[in-house]
């Protein structure tokens, strides 16, 4: 029987529009963001936007409250994603076990990651609030003395990383616990008859056979930790003294504060090349541990 072209090509013919779709909503922002970089523009009607070439880029190498960004972004990502994981991990691994109403506790945990950031950065500004919030009502009834929380240039980034590990950690175990239920059980069934405890299953099966799951889970969220700016920018706009100001809250100052789109531009441009890399490592990463194991 003999197909016409059309028939033959109906899976490209009918997925092409949306794939077109995607591809000119993707490269479109990339494509134009990086034109901008090279460019002097306040985004006037007036004024015409400036070809500087690589100004930008070098004018924001030199640029000292960038650097303190970079500084901002990787203690908060690093930090913010080792918690994640490990408490992720160790979450997944007891919500897998079999107990008395754990589709409710399941349920609960999860609550947090559907929750708005912009309405939980509210809710935490309140629970970090100096003199009537309930964190430092906590502390004074064990004993300890308040803290600024928020207002202090020390403390305020280790503020936002709590916010962030109680909000997206349910999403790190909600990855492993899948990972966990596609498990084999016959390495379980040879270790029960060796005599081995649940530590020792724990750190000899579980864990390596979830490596692979772990590593797709933290690469998720290295994207995401790296990005965040909405939790940032409803609890302290980059304050207390620029102190939780991290490339993505400098990028928006930079373009719809002081309106240098030039700059602004280049900076995402450089945000961009940076979150790529490490995403790339982590692919890298992932498929030697797939080799090894």
């Amino acid at each position: 029987m003999q197909f016409s072209w059309f028939d033959r090509n109906l899976k490209w013919i009918y997925t092409l529009p949306a794939v077109l779709f995607v591809l000119i909503m993707m490269l479109f922002p990339i494509i134009y963001t990086v034109r901008i970089s090279f460019f002097e523009w306040s985004m006037s009607a007036t004024t015409p936007p400036k070809w500087v070439g690589l100004d930008n880029y070098i004018a924001l190498l030199h640029d000292g409250r960038f650097w303190h960004a970079v500084g901002a972004t990787f203690y908060f990502t690093f930090v913010a994603l080792a918690a994640e994981v490990v408490l992720g991990v160790a979450i997944a691994v007891l919500l897998a076990r079999q107990f008395r109403g754990k589709n409710i506790v399941k349920t609960v945990f999860l609550l947090p990651m559907v929750a708005t950031p912009v309405a939980m950065g509210l809710v935490w500004m309140l629970i970090y609030e100096p003199t009537i919030g309930v964190a430092n009502m906590m502390l004074k009834s064990l004993g300890f003395e308040p803290l600024l929380w928020l207002a202090s240039t020390s403390q305020v980034i280790p503020s936002l990383i709590i916010v962030d590990v109680w909000e997206w950690t349910p999403m790190i175990s909600l990855i492993v616990m899948a990972g966990i239920s596609t498990l084999p059980s016959d390495p379980y069934e040879a270790a029960d008859v060796d005599g081995a405890n649940g530590w020792q299953k724990f750190t000899n099966i579980t864990l390596p056979l979830l490596r692979p799951t772990i590593l797709v889970a933290a690469m998720l969220r290295l994207i995401d930790v790296l990005k965040t700016f909405d939790i940032i920018y409803a609890t302290t706009q980059g304050g207390p003294n620029f102190a939780s100001e991290t490339l993505n809250l400098y990028g928006y100052v930079l373009g719809f504060q002081y309106f240098k789109l030039g700059m602004a531009s280049s900076l995402l441009v450089l945000f961009f090349l940076l979150v790529m890399g490490l995403t790339l490592f982590m692919i890298w990463m992932r498929k030697r541990l797939e080799v090894a194991s």
